[in-house]
């Protein structure tokens, strides 16, 4: 997919450019002090909710280091349509890969993470939800902490979402649940504003045929995540809603909160001992972010934290400092000539991820793949974007989706155990764009398309994240193995076969043609048809989790205690997706914000 708006006229662009909210530093050289309360490593979606929250109390002095740019300005980050050429390969991404996936067929696999500030928020496809309770209930099972249970996590939800109407201005009343949101929160969330094409056959759908009935609200928590309805994204007023434009927003003219972009932290160094003896960690080594390209790297800038450091650089970045700080497996580190501090083999193991497939249908009729082929249609649309944030580019790239079981008696569940967090958290979903959507491919010059994307949001299979050596700014090796399980592949195989029923509905029967592509056309009812094409198909839907998975005060397994502070380490502590010990069964945007929501709670209760 192309990025629209290098077609647009620079000064129309230059007209839409949003001033800075406040300083924010650029140079590593613009630092007046070297000593902090806090220091929060990654201003990302995690990273910037803790920081806007500490930074309530005066007394408390913060710094953000953020390795990516500014996102102030930045116009492509902005137009929710544009979501899927933010990455790979740009300048807002880590453009980080996967090693070759044996479940995948050998393939190696784009793995997406924001390099920018407000990280993957600034670049995601601003779906937002809570997911199953059932999830927030295993989790306070796990961590042994009530506290992380729904009952509690709820009351986060009003500090953190602004419910507001849709761009459009269409009655949303059958279509979301209101007394379940927040009202006056920091990110905006909103309902579709650009009416899509397949809404009122998607809609239709759910009237003809009974295993997939509509949900009045699609966001989880408080409402059932199971069955199918409309999409709620982090967008306000047609444009996108990040950590950086809302949290960070609201703070950044504190004079008690310091965020520095451009600066990559290479190293946590060991800064003495607790009164326990336990290894502290409130050094911090950063440099200047070299350029592309650029061997050549700054000498090492030290910072302090008082108080604490905090880890937010996500599953893959928290996990890659961790290693070469010298917390992790003491076999791999050695290996490679890093000094063991802490020996925890679970850092970088258990690293879980939702594998997506894209299953592409020619259609006859309306479609917005005028977008992706038509200059003319683009300007229009980017035109009508830039004078009043409506029209297609107003949208992310779905209107609708749904989350759904397996049966029951379903045969894998003869071998496997349900894997789900309970019986009411989905196994598979399934999303429906009006447009050609099948990344690492070009459209088609002719013919029409719709996308049906399936995924498994209950994995049971496992990866790892391990250095390749030494060097901070070789990036780690990703293994998120998947399909790697009975389970894995049977589910993402009777999700296809579901997107088949679907469109095979009524309310399809003048609009699909045919399934598109010679594995997914010719045979797919067969399951060895079916497993091969996923194989061949399937990449990451980018929400990875668990390598610094939270457990029990002195459980023996795990790399954070429920307080999200490090096992075995003083001065240190995480708040990111790595801390969940399992995969959330909906898009992780949601629960990692509640996540730091509750994290910032925990901190200042520790002050």
């Amino acid at each position: 997919m192309k990025s629209l708006w290098l077609h647009v006229p620079l000064c129309l662009l230059f007209a839409v450019i949003v001033p800075s909210f406040g300083v924010i530093l650029t140079q590593p050289s613009q630092l007046t002090t070297n000593t902090f309360d806090y220091i929060i490593v990654g201003g990302g979606t995690a990273g910037l909710v803790v920081a806007s929250r500490l930074s309530e109390n005066s007394s408390f002095s913060i710094l953000v280091i953020e390795a990516g740019i500014n996102d102030h300005g930045e116009v492509p980050l902005q137009i929710p349509f544009n979501a899927p050429t933010l990455a790979p390969k740009t300048i807002y991404d880590w453009n980080t890969t996967t090693t070759e996936q044996v479940g995948l067929a050998q393939r190696i696999i784009p793995y997406a993470r924001g390099h920018v500030l407000g990280g993957s928020s600034s670049i995601n496809f601003l779906f937002h939800q809570y997911c199953a309770a059932d999830d927030w209930n295993r989790l306070g099972t796990i961590s042994g902490d009530a506290q992380w249970s729904w009952g509690h996590i709820r009351q986060y939800v009003s500090k953190h979402e602004r419910m507001v109407a849709p761009v459009d201005g269409h009655d949303t009343s059958d279509q979301f649940v209101p007394s379940t949101h927040g009202t006056s929160g920091e990110v905006s969330i909103s309902l579709p504003g650009s009416n899509n094409s397949i809404d009122s056959r998607v809609f239709a759908t759910t009237q003809q045929l009974a295993e997939f009935p509509y949900t009045p609200d699609t966001s989880g928590g408080d409402n059932t995540l199971l069955g199918l309805g409309f999409l709620q994204s982090s967008s306000s007023g047609g444009v996108r809603s990040s950590s950086s434009t809302t949290y960070l927003a609201a703070a950044n003219s504190r004079p008690n909160l310091t965020v520095l972009v451009n600066a990559t932290v290479i190293q946590l160094i060991q800064s003495g001992n607790s009164s326990t003896g336990a290894p502290s960690f409130r050094t911090v080594h950063f440099v200047a972010s070299p350029a592309p390209g650029n061997l050549t790297v700054d000498t090492p800038i030290v910072v302090n934290a008082r108080k604490e450091v905090i880890l937010s650089a996500g599953t893959v970045g928290t996990t890659q400092l961790l290693q070469l700080s010298g917390i992790g497996n003491s076999s791999d580190l050695g290996h490679i000539r890093i000094n063991t501090i802490i020996n925890n083999p679970d850092v970088g193991n258990n690293l879980i991820d939702h594998p997506l497939i894209p299953n592409v249908f020619e259609v006859t009729g309306s479609t917005l793949d005028g977008l992706l082929r038509d200059p003319t249609i683009q300007n229009a649309s980017m035109t009508q974007w830039l004078q009043n944030k409506t029209g297609p580019l107003a949208n992310s790239v779905a209107n609708n989706y749904g989350f759904f079981r397996l049966p029951a008696n379903s045969s894998i569940f003869e071998t496997t155990p349900d894997p789900a967090s309970g019986s009411k958290s989905p196994h598979w979903e399934i999303i429906f764009s009006n447009v050609w959507f099948d990344p690492g491919f070009a459209i088609p010059a002719t013919r029409l398309f719709m996308t049906v994307v399936t995924a498994v949001v209950s994995p049971t299979s496992r990866g790892t994240i391990k250095l390749r050596n030494n060097d901070p700014f070789q990036p780690p090796m990703v293994d998120p193995g998947f399909m790697t399980t009975d389970f894995d592949i049977f589910a993402a195989r009777e999700s296809i076969k579901a997107a088949l029923r679907f469109v095979a509905a009524p309310a399809w029967t003048d609009y699909v043609v045919a399934p598109f592509g010679s594995i997914f056309a010719v045979g797919v009812t067969n399951d060895t048809t079916i497993e091969t094409y996923v194989r061949g198909q399937a990449g990451s839907a980018f929400h990875p989790v668990g390598t610094a998975a939270m457990s029990a005060f002195g459980a023996s397994n795990g790399v954070v205690n429920p307080d999200l502070t490090v096992k075995g380490a003083d001065g240190l502590r995480i708040v990111d997706a790595s801390v969940f010990p399992f995969i959330p069964s909906c898009h992780t945007q949601g629960p990692v914000y509640l996540l730091a929501e509750r994290a910032s709670d925990i901190i200042k209760a520790a002050a």
